[in-house]
């Protein structure tokens, strides 16, 4: 319906009861609609709004797990850093643990070598002084075949002493 012009006082004075009545009806009638109207855009306001509303909460709710993994992701972090820290220590702990016991594992071979170079040189005294013992033994078992009747070595018989056997025995 097309909207009916304004009336001033002076026109309305003209018009009939009819007119007026029907003026009147046209007008409230329109009222009508546009409070109607009016209903129905509040209406799917309202609901616009509690759908926003219902976003919104939801959207809080994820923002506040997402809160809630970012402080545990922050705190699972913090100790894995520790633990990174910690095994760094403990890295540079074996680190200057094996630098130890190879330096003394080092001090100790060289001791073991020296005493071993020390007993070899025993050793081969030793072999030396069993060597002449048997070239003494030996010689003394031919003196006594040589000779049966002599029990024992008297001064001046001869027979060579030690010193002098030793100086034979190395020529």
């Amino acid at each position: 319906m097309a909207a009916l012009p304004k009336l001033t006082d002076e026109e309305a004075r003209y018009l009939t009861r009819d007119e007026l009545l029907r003026r009147y009806r046209d007008l409230e009638c329109g009222y009508l609609r546009v409070a109607s109207d009016r209903g129905s855009m509040m209406k799917d306001l309202n609901q616009r709004m509690q759908i926003h509303l219902t976003e919104i909460r939801g959207l809080k709710d994820v923002n506040q797990r997402l809160q809630d993994d970012n402080q545990e992701l922050r705190d699972l972090c913090c100790f894995l850093d520790d633990d990174r820290r910690k095994a760094m220590k403990l890295a540079r702990e074996w680190q200057r643990f094996g630098r130890y016991t190879s330096s003394v594992m080092r001090s100790e071979l060289a001791a073991y070598q020296h005493k071993l170079q020390e007993l070899e040189k025993q050793q081969e005294g030793l072999v030396r002084d069993n060597f002449e013992l048997k070239e003494l033994c030996l010689f003394l078992d031919r003196e006594r075949e040589t000779d049966p009747s002599s029990a024992g070595r008297a001064e001046g018989d001869g027979t060579p002493t030690l010193g002098e056997w030793r100086k034979s025995s190395r020529q």
